[in-house]
């Protein structure tokens, strides 16, 4: 069990006055299994309205306006969150099981692809040869590991957006593409997957009262019977170094930030994570 404080800044800065912006901060913590939101807040400058729900995905959303002109648009995250590792599946499911039409109506969001998370030939190939013969639970971690074995790290090459077939041709990208790669590889076996958003805590060794530069980064959760979190880019179970955002079928459900603003300047974006251990 890990005792995390995250500061997540994000600052907008245009070129000229911004007459009014309209967003959406998928930016807050949920207590959940392995995960304890011990406290949390969202600051908005300009001091602007917001408005706090859930998403359908059961995401924390603020939304917020300012309506007054501005130049800078600052969003301030900060929780104080307690993580630890989730444990195994109890009664892993059969393949039987995944195919029955309960599970497949249940959780055919799922099960379908996107357009950033359909899986290319190639992949759906490589994910049938690492799953042969394994159950679903070992066959899901085999084909993370598998892909993760042909797919580079290399920032810059790829955006959020990028459709896992170009980051799969390139064979490089950043962890969203991973995870996307993850997400498609596991739907064409007929294995419930999904995206998930949050922070990730970059150094297991750090001493308690620590500050280190964190990350904003992705991960998946395939469901066996119950949901397994791994973390593909880094080939590890998500544990007592993440701490959970945001769930959907793939990045396009789950981003930090998304608006609009009258205006006719450009916007530079500048983002920042701080992560302290305290415990």
């Amino acid at each position: 069990m890990s005792r995390l404080r995250v500061t997540h800044t994000s600052t907008f800065r245009y070129s000229g006055p911004v007459q009014a912006s309209y967003n959406e901060a998928r930016m807050t913590p949920l207590s959940q299994a392995g995960q304890t939101v011990i406290d949390t807040r969202l600051s908005v400058q300009p001091q602007t309205w917001t408005h706090d729900y859930r998403d359908y995905w059961g995401t924390a959303v603020t939304a917020f306006e300012v309506l007054a002109p501005h130049e800078s648009l600052v969003i301030t995250a900060e929780h104080l969150v307690e993580v630890g590792d989730r444990p195994p599946v109890r009664s892993p499911a059969s393949w039987a099981a995944l195919r029955s039409p309960e599970v497949r109506d249940r959780l055919a969001e799922f099960l379908s692809d996107t357009p950033t998370t359909e899986a290319p030939d190639e992949l759906v190939a490589l994910a049938a040869a690492a799953a042969d013969g394994l159950d679903p639970d070992a066959a899901a971690l085999a084909v993370c590991l598998a892909l993760r074995d042909e797919v580079e790290y290399i920032p810059g090459v790829t955006s959020v957006h990028t459709p896992a077939s170009e980051a799969w041709a390139a064979r490089a990208g950043v962890c969203q593409d991973v995870a996307h790669l993850a997400v498609g590889a596991l739907r064409s076996l007929g294995i419930p997957a999904r995206y998930v958003s949050g922070y990730l805590h970059p150094n297991q060794d750090s001493e308690v009262g620590e500050t280190v530069s964190g990350e904003s980064h992705a991960w998946v959760e395939w469901w066996v019977g119950d949901w397994v979190p791994f973390d593909p880019t880094n080939r590890m179970p998500a544990g007592s170094h993440h701490v959970v955002l945001a769930r959907g079928r793939s990045y396009d459900d789950v981003p930090p930030l998304r608006g609009i603003y009258a205006g006719t300047g450009t916007q530079e974006l500048a983002v920042t994570v701080q992560i302290t251990r305290e415990g």
